[in-house]
Formats: C-alpha cells, structure tokens, sequence
C-alpha cells in the first residue's frame, strides 16, 4: 500500500530514499509522494528528479495534491514544478492558489465528473468512461447546464440501477447541499461528516459549480484542526513546525 511505502520512505537517509523512490512505479510513485509526512523529503526528492521523471510524477498527481505541496515549498522549488505542467494546469494551481488560506476554495479540487440533465443514462456512462480515469472522485455525479450552474446531483449507484434511456434529470437530486468558494474550510467538514456524504459540491458566488471537496481533503484538515487544537490546550500557539 502506497502509505505503507511512504512511511518505509520516511525512515531511510534521503540518498536511500531517491533510490527506492525512482523504483517505483510512476503511478505509485505519485501516490507514495503525497503521503510522504517530511516537507524536506518531498524538496530533496524533487530537487533529485529530472525534469522529465518530474512531470511524469506531476501527470499522476491530482490537483489538489500539487497545490498542497505547493504551499509548502520554497519560491524556487514552486518555480520548478509550475515549469513542468501545462498550461492549463499552472493556470488551475494558480487559480486554487489565489483563494483565501482555510477556505473551502483551497482545499477543492476542479477535477470531478459532471453530466448534463439532458443527456441519458447510457450516455452518462460513456462520458464517464472517457473521462472518469483523470477525476478525483466518479461516485458522485455532478449535474449542470451549459453554464455550469449547479442543477443536481446523482449518484454512481443510482445510474446502475437506472434504465439506459432514462434523462439523468429524472435521476438527479435537486436540492444540494453546498458551501462557497470563500467558506472557511471547517464549513465543508462539518457538513461532509452531518451528511456522510464521499464528497461536497464548491461553488462561486455566482452558484456556478467549481470544485468538490472530497473525504480524504477532509481527514487531512480534521487532522491539522486536531493537533491546532491540542497545541492551544497545552498552553502553545500553533506551529507547522515541531517545537522540539
């Protein structure tokens, strides 16, 4: 399992550590380097890899992993990764990037599957089928129009069950539950862990559908929440960075 490799990675000096790490497969090897705990490894390693084994890790990271490692890099470490994506993703990161720290923005990810409400249900599927492999998430089907205005929400389980030339709008939920781009990040955990939803629809002020905060987004920012927490009970302002 890719967190047990990460935490293997962990435990071994940095030259060992690029070594096993350029073993791996590239798929793995993206997965492994987001669960990697040090933010120095994860320097040191991309600061080892060439350019082209670089962009093969960046290809398999979702969006809203770059961005979170992004955060935690120095401006010349930044430069270096921005230089190897595409245009249409450094101007995905940038977008993310420009959203206020702890809001619901900065922890989404754009990349999720929606449908139209026009279109049936067998053609759902195959849309699904074409660009499912590059989402986050494919449980959870997001339903709008041309304008990306949020209309509905289906399921994954609810088109399996669901005659093929049934309109995905006599499928969908109507009434979704939402929280806006510039909603602190707390906003989305809450209603992810009151609803027990796998993921939570963002949308801009203009209920345009953006991003979805996912389950695992969420355990990360419970997880930061929680030892903020502990800190302030011990009589100790939060740090990122260990006090011993």
């Amino acid at each position: 399992n890719e967190v047990d490799i990460a935490e293997f990675l962990d435990e071994l000096e940095v030259e060992q550590e690029i070594l096993v790490f350029r073993l791996l497969p590239k798929d793995t090897a993206a997965e492994v380097f987001t669960y990697l705990e040090n933010t120095e490894d994860q320097e040191k390693l991309i600061g080892a890899l060439s350019d082209r084994e670089l962009r093969e890790v960046l290809d398999e990271l979702y969006l809203d992993d770059t961005v979170d490692i992004i955060e935690d890099m120095p401006a010349n470490v930044v430069s270096r990764i921005l230089r190897n994506t595409d245009a249409s993703t450094r101007s995905q990161i940038n977008q993310l990037l420009n959203y206020p720290k702890d809001s619901a923005g900065s922890i989404m990810t754009t990349e999720f599957v929606f449908l139209h409400p026009d279109a049936t249900v067998e053609e759902s599927f195959a849309r699904i089928r074409s660009v499912g492999i590059d989402k986050e998430t494919i449980y959870t089907c997001y339903v709008t129009d041309g304008r990306r205005v949020l209309d509905g929400v289906v399921t994954l389980r609810e088109l399996l069950l669901a005659p093929d030339n049934a309109p995905v709008r006599t499928l969908m939920e109507p009434n979704v539950i939402t929280v806006r781009t510039t909603d602190d990040q707390e906003l989305a955990v809450r209603a992810l862990m009151r609803y027990d939803f796998l993921s939570l629809p963002v949308v801009d002020q203009e209920d345009r559908l953006v991003g979805v905060v996912t389950v695992d987004d969420v355990m990360d920012v419970m997880e930061e929440e929680a030892t903020e927490d502990f800190q302030r009970m011990a009589a100790m302002a939060p740090s990122e960075k260990s006090y011993l």
